[in-house]
Order: C-alpha cells, then structure tokens, then sequence
C-alpha cells in the first residue's frame, strides 16, 4: 500500500516570489526537508506559492488557498502550511477557522502552521516601506539578489556611487527616491533580455498593489492579532531569529565584492529601522519559560531592540518556538554564503555567522515539527 504523501506549501514573504528568472525561492528548504521526510520514512510533495509581491495578506491568502485547492485536493494526505515573513501571516489567516465563510474539503487535512521570521506583531520598517524610497529601496534589494544568483553582481566601479550615497543616509532614512531608481535602472541592465520580461512582470505586480506593506505595521497587526485566531486543532511554530548590531568593520570586509558592499550598506540602514520599536504597539514580551530558551539560544538579554535586519525578534514569536538563533532575514532559507556547499548564495549579507550546520538544525527542528516528533 502506498504510504500518503505530506503535502509542504511553501509561501513566501514580501517582494518574494515563488520562481523568478529560473531561480527558485525555497530551493534550498525543499532540498533540506525531501531529505528529511525521506530519512524519517515519510514521502512529501512541495507546493510553491506565487504570492503577489505586495498584495494585501487577504489577497496572498487567497491565491494561496487557490494554489492549494488545485494541488492538494485530489488526495487524503496531510498539509503542512509554511510561510516565510509575511508568508506566515498569510497561512495564519488561511488556517483560522473564523476567517471564511465556507471552508474546503482539504481544510481538515492541514497539520501544522510554520512562520518563519515573522512579523506577528509588525515591524517599524513598514512606516519606511510605505513611502515611495522605502519601497523603492525593497525592489533594489530585491533586484539585487537577483542579479547575484544571475551574473554574479555589477563592478565596484560602477556601484562605488551607490554604496558611499547609502553610506551618508542619515539613520531618519532620509533615501533619495531617484538614486534608487537609478540603482533599480542599472541593476536592470545586468540581466540581459532571458529572464528580463518575468522580472519586469514582478515589479508591474509591485507598483500596481502594496496593501500588505501597510498592513505590516504595528497598529495594523494589532488588529491583525485581534481578528484572526488560532486553530485549536493546529500545531503553531516558529523560527525567530536576531543579528549582532552591524560594524564599519563588516561593512569595510565586503568592499572586496560590489554586491556584497551594497548589500551590506542597505542592511545596515535596515536593521537600524528595524530596532525602533513602537512604544504604543511593542511586541508582547515572552513568558518566562520562552524568554530563558531564547536569551540562552540568542546569547543575550531579550529587549525589543533585537532584529534580523527586517523583523523585531520577539515580534516572531507564535506557538512553540522551533529554532533561535544568530541569522539574517534569508539566512534560515538557506541563502547564506556557504563552505561546505557552493549552491548556496547570500542574498542579504549581513555578516551573521550562519552556517551550514546552523541551516540543518533549523531544518531537523521544522521537519520533526511537521511530522510530530518533537
């Protein structure tokens, strides 16, 4: 008798995508977890959600209800939500019970609910991304990445404007919305004519709806919070993360490479923001239980100054606390600058440490997590 397969839907964050350009999104947490199912002698499918980049968490929810109805309708097997960012929030919304007014057949098939760097309780930074140089600056970093996987970064000689520009914003985010256009221009110019309309295409879809970049606020998720219950029949997890206060000393390091320099410039104006917590809205502090695990995990007192350079990190706190620890924003998905494996890339170079070994430990704790062994 064939064993049921696992259903893993994989929803990503803001201006994420599901494939952009050939380059997959949760390549390397598809990878990671096949392998683990298989090990613990379970089979799983992945289901890869094309999420509007900045569409409303209503809207994403409901193109990720579509993705799964037309994926995972046909069988009996279980569904394991996982959603990174603002992904989480959309599978959290898709799986309260209150929320719909009729609920699918499959609904009853969903297990688990896995965020990943979260903003439950919202982040400063979407007062920034709100206006016109904040969301500009998004789709630099965005593109940026991008154009890493793609051809490998433009020269220092051309971005050596952009980075010393950056590297005078003062910490009110005072951007220049026509410097990031040009960012945007010249990074455009990288790609070539392959890949060039889907990426296009993506951006069209971030100019013409940017709903959830306001609902991301702290006094928007306090409505968020107050609206949308938990499942009591679900498990809830999550993966929180925090990094080290950015140094001139990492920054002068990543000179060397052009993409790394600007990466970290842009980092480094991000994480500041995102240390501003709002002191009407603050993020709950942990019980005390959750609060040990994590100063002991994070090696330092928890204060609502802690981030991975986009989210607070008692803001990504939900359920069970599956894995804490020093990582950058898309580290935990695998796109961190590895020795062991040259497939993986870092994407936001923040200069966390993490690794390897860190990215299966966070891997171990989700794969148990969705198929109830821990």
């Amino acid at each position: 008798m064939a064993r049921k397969k696992h259903h893993i839907v994989l929803v990503p964050g803001l201006f994420g995508f599901a494939r952009l350009g050939g380059f997959d999104y949760f390549t390397h947490v598809e990878e990671a977890l096949a392998s683990r199912f298989l090990e613990r002698g379970a089979d799983c499918e992945f289901v890869l959600v094309s999420s509007p980049p900045t569409g409303s968490i209503v809207h994403r929810t409901q193109v990720l209800m579509d993705a799964i109805q037309k994926a995972c309708s046909e069988d009996a097997g279980g569904i394991h939500l996982l959603g990174h960012s603002t992904g989480g929030l959309d599978i959290r919304l898709l799986a309260s019970p209150t929320a719909w007014p009729a609920l699918p057949d499959w609904f009853g098939r969903v297990r688990t609910v896995t965020s990943i760097a979260t903003p439950h309780y919202g982040t400063p930074l979407a007062y920034f991304f709100t206006t016109l140089a904040g969301t500009r600056l998004l789709e630099a970093l965005s593109l940026l990445t991008y154009v890493t996987l793609r051809a490998g970064g433009p020269p220092l000689t051309v971005l050596t404007p952009i980075i010393a520009s950056l590297g005078r914003v003062d910490q009110a985010f005072g951007f220049e919305s026509s410097l990031l256009e040009k960012t945007t221009e010249l990074l455009l110019s990288f790609l070539g004519e392959e890949g060039l309309t889907e990426v296009q295409e993506w951006f069209d879809g971030i100019r013409s709806d940017q709903g959830a970049i306001i609902q991301l606020t702290p006094e928007s998720m306090d409505i968020f919070n107050a609206g949308v219950e938990d499942n009591p029949s679900l498990r809830y997890g999550s993966v929180v993360t925090r990094m080290p206060p950015p140094g001139p000393v990492r920054l002068l390091k990543n000179l060397r490479s052009p993409v790394n320099a600007l990466s970290a410039a842009i980092f480094s104006t991000l994480y500041v923001g995102a240390g501003r917590t709002s002191k009407v809205y603050p993020p709950p502090g942990p019980a005390p239980e959750v609060r040990q695990y994590l100063e002991q995990k994070l090696e330092r007192e928890i204060d609502n100054t802690l981030n991975d350079g986009m989210v607070p990190t008692t803001s990504m706190i939900w359920g069970e606390v599956l894995w804490a620890g020093t990582a950058d924003h898309l580290d935990v998905l695998g796109h961190f600058h590895g020795d062991r494996d040259s497939s993986h890339t870092d994407w936001m170079v923040s200069g966390a440490g993490f690794d390897e070994s860190d990215f299966d430990e966070v891997m171990d704790a989700v794969a148990d997590f969705q198929l109830g062994k821990r």
